[in-house]
């Protein structure tokens, strides 16, 4: 455990060093938040329907989104990538650490890391004048802050299957872009899940990328009782569990039929 917890503090070293970049994200975040929050405010002056959620709570849904967007998998850790392809991955074979959490702390870190930066930013300038609101109540702030960290496993746990895909593939964008399209759209982070129709529900509601973002957020804003929370944190955590085996799996299948430098 020493191994992963140190390469997890050595990565995140790295990306602390890139304080410009957050903030060019922060500012980034903070310009579509408010062009998205105009579009549903049109929405809601223009139709007389009931919402799934208030606008008080669609806004601070809106705004979690921005501060939590690189929880989405949007990509798989490039060094890792650079490391199958030029076969630099045989020394991380010989490391006396398991492959695959080695690069699960690598990526935790890459999740985890540039959140912080960009988030407290966020919420310290969009409380105040923008109109998100802070969680319901205590109970509800800390059930958020361990849906939260299940969220960054299952991100985590979702970008090893693209980071494994590479040993099948020469290039692997394919499969890292199409993962990231579909996160997108089926956590939330495009449309919040309660505006899509009721037929999808079902649907997003079993697939794991809900706990990405929806989950999270919608126990935030207060959308989901405490007493409805520790079902979804199962969902979050089972799904996990499910793709890490997963992954696991199809890792040792790949690293058989690994060939480097022809042999």
């Amino acid at each position: 455990m020493s191994a992963y917890l140190s390469t997890f503090q050595a990565r995140g070293r790295v990306l602390l060093q890139y304080r410009e970049a957050a903030l060019a994200g922060v500012v980034t975040q903070l310009f579509w938040g408010g062009i998205r929050i105009m579009i549903y405010e049109a929405f809601y002056r223009s139709s007389s329907a009931a919402q799934p959620m208030s606008y008080a709570q669609t806004v601070t849904y809106l705004w979690l989104i921005q501060a939590m967007l690189l929880l989405v998998p949007w990509r798989v850790d490039p060094e890792a990538a650079a490391s199958i392809r030029d076969g630099s991955v045989a020394y991380e074979m010989v490391r006396p650490a398991d492959l695959y959490w080695y690069w699960f702390s690598r990526g935790l870190a890459q999740r985890v890391l540039p959140v912080l930066m960009r988030a407290a930013p966020i919420f310290i300038i969009a409380m105040p004048f923008f109109g998100m609101q802070a969680p319901v109540s205590a109970a509800a702030a800390l059930a958020w802050v361990a849906s939260i960290g299940a969220a960054a496993l299952l991100s985590c746990a979702i970008t090893m299957l693209a980071t494994i895909s590479l040993l099948w593939s020469v290039a692997g964008d394919g499969v890292s872009r199409l993962l990231a399209t579909l996160a997108s759209l089926l956590s939330g982070s495009v449309v919040p899940l309660p505006f899509y129709p009721d037929w999808a529900q079902p649907v997003l509601n079993a697939l794991p990328f809900r706990g990405l973002m929806d989950i999270p957020f919608r126990v935030y804003t207060g959308d989901v009782t405490l007493g409805q929370w520790l079902p979804l944190l199962g969902h979050q955590l089972i799904w996990t569990a499910v793709l890490v085996l997963i992954g696991r799996w199809l890792l040792a299948r790949g690293l058989r039929r690994l060939v480097v430098q022809g042999g």
